[in-house]
């Protein structure tokens, strides 16, 4: 590990200042990625400035028809909330199989958003669920939020603050689920609102995506026979050692119906 300089920051502001002021600094959320990309020495900060001790930056709240998650909330305590459970059963669920106890009790979901991974779970919830992901400076809507691999639209010295869902009417999430490191191999949020299906993937491209023609078949026909026969291309999509394109392309298929079939059983 590369020597930097270590910062706890007591307020947004601070974070926001100090990341100005530094040469090179990198907020510090849970570090689930950040640490151990460190430790192998794949990134040499001038500066760790730490948000562990921002407690605006924590806690869920209700606010109309939006669940409201600060960003330095933990995965676990999202997956326990009450008031998450019962507004979007399906976000509770998500966060509670993200990676293990020890990820869950330590990631937050800020750092997961931020870090935009693209086998992460919260992307999927963020785009399937028309969240706006909030910062210190704007309000970023959830199609426009993420851009590629590892990629979003944060500016430099932009720090995410909350994230709003909106309530679906109902939603299901599931996943393909890496033996290992419990990373989505493929992840399928479906959602229904009084404006449209949302049908969003994780884990199969190197960014998150929606699949138009299985939203634009459950408007129609909320039901699994309706998406049965749509085929997502394997042309965008990622091959590796664990899954080909081609499988990620059929496991989207099977588990997008599987998620209709649950919301209509």
């Amino acid at each position: 590990m590369h020597n930097f300089n270590y910062h706890r920051a007591s307020d947004v502001a601070g974070a926001a200042a100090l990341l100005k002021d530094v040469d090179d600094g990198k907020l510090l959320a849970g570090g689930m990625t950040l640490l151990p990309t460190l430790k192998n020495r794949l990134a040499a900060p001038s500066d760790l400035i730490d948000l562990a001790g921002v407690s605006d930056l924590k806690g869920i709240s209700i606010e109309g028809d939006e669940v409201v998650i600060r960003a330095m909330t933990p995965h676990a305590v999202v997956a326990a909330s009450h008031e998450v459970a019962t507004a979007i059963p399906a976000l509770a669920a998500l966060a509670g199989g993200i990676g293990d106890p020890a990820v869950r009790h330590r990631g937050t979901i800020g750092g997961s958003v931020a870090n935009a991974d693209p086998a992460a779970d919260y992307p999927a919830a963020i785009v399937g669920l028309n969240a706006t992901v909030v910062t210190n400076q704007r309000s970023i809507a959830a199609d426009d939020f993420f851009l590629g691999l590892f990629e979003t639209a944060l500016r430099p010295g932009e720090i995410i603050t909350s994230v709003r869902f909106k309530n679906p009417s109902r939603a299901h999430y599931l996943k393909f689920r890496h033996p290992a490191s419990g990373y989505a191999v493929v992840g399928i949020m479906v959602a229904q609102y009084a404006s449209g299906v949302r049908v969003a993937v994780t884990g199969a491209g190197p960014s998150v995506f929606r699949v138009s023609a299985m939203e634009a078949a459950l408007d129609k026909s909320f039901t699994p026979k309706s998406i049965a026969d749509i085929a997502v291309s394997a042309d965008q999509l990622m091959g590796d050692i664990h899954c080909s394109a081609e499988y990620r392309a059929h496991i989207v298929k099977v588990y997008a119906r599987r998620a209709v079939e649950a919301l209509t059983a």
